[in-house]
């Protein structure tokens, strides 16, 4: 995806009109203060969740890894603010690494476990599919836990269909666990040829200075 990491994808508002609105919601592009927070809500759905699988722990090191190198292919990696706080983020990486699935993405959101039925991850939802449509992306996919109602709902309101059933593909406290995979179009979706992508290029090692010539002996 050509997504801009510079520039705020979107600010969306779970207020309504009048004095009594609720608190703003502002979805943005996230940055390395944002690390200690993201960690520990994905934390959270490592120790206690059943959708995601970590043998070790994660340290921020591997947040900011895994987030700088989403931002060098120019995909979105993207934060959602509740006063000043951040209470939940999302990003979308290439399906696969062959040259042939280049249109097609996969996503994770993850919002923080109090401020869970609130809209945030549908807002997180909103702008991933925005900025990856606006890129040229044709497809999207993802991964949801079968016991996982409330996501699959969420994602068949945005389009998404279930296109796998994965029965036992993991292993987590002690049972085996189902796994549904979801997809749904972006843009024009398979009905038109995609625009191509813009190649990589790969920076030029600096040239050499010159080595200035030994002093002749016995001068």
């Amino acid at each position: 995806m050509s997504f801009m990491p510079d520039r705020d994808p979107a600010t969306v508002s779970d207020s309504g009109p009048g004095p009594a609105a609720a608190p703003t919601v502002i979805v943005r592009t996230s940055t390395e203060a944002d690390v200690e927070a993201m960690l520990a809500i994905y934390t959270h759905y490592i120790n206690r969740g059943i959708g995601d699988y970590e043998p070790e722990p994660l340290d921020e090191h591997d947040i900011k890894r895994r987030r700088k190198n989403m931002l060098n292919k120019r995909l979105p990696h993207v934060a959602a603010e509740l006063d000043g706080v951040l209470v939940g983020y999302a990003y979308a990486v290439p399906f696969r690494k062959r040259p042939a699935y280049r249109y097609t993405v996969k996503h994770s959101i993850y919002v923080h476990p109090d401020h869970l039925s609130r809209g945030i991850g549908r807002q997180l939802m909103q702008v991933l599919i925005d900025a990856c449509a606006a890129a040229g992306y044709r497809q999207m996919i993802g991964y949801i836990d079968a016991e996982n109602t409330r996501s699959l709902q969420m994602h068949e309101s945005f389009g998404f269909t279930r296109a796998g059933y994965l029965p036992s593909v993991g292993y987590k406290f002690g049972r085996w666990t189902d796994s549904v995979q979801v997809i749904r179009p972006l843009g024009e979706g398979n009905t038109t040829p995609p625009t191509p992508m813009p190649k990589k290029v790969k920076a030029k090692p600096a040239a050499a200075e010159p080595t200035a010539p030994p002093p002749d002996a016995g001068s």
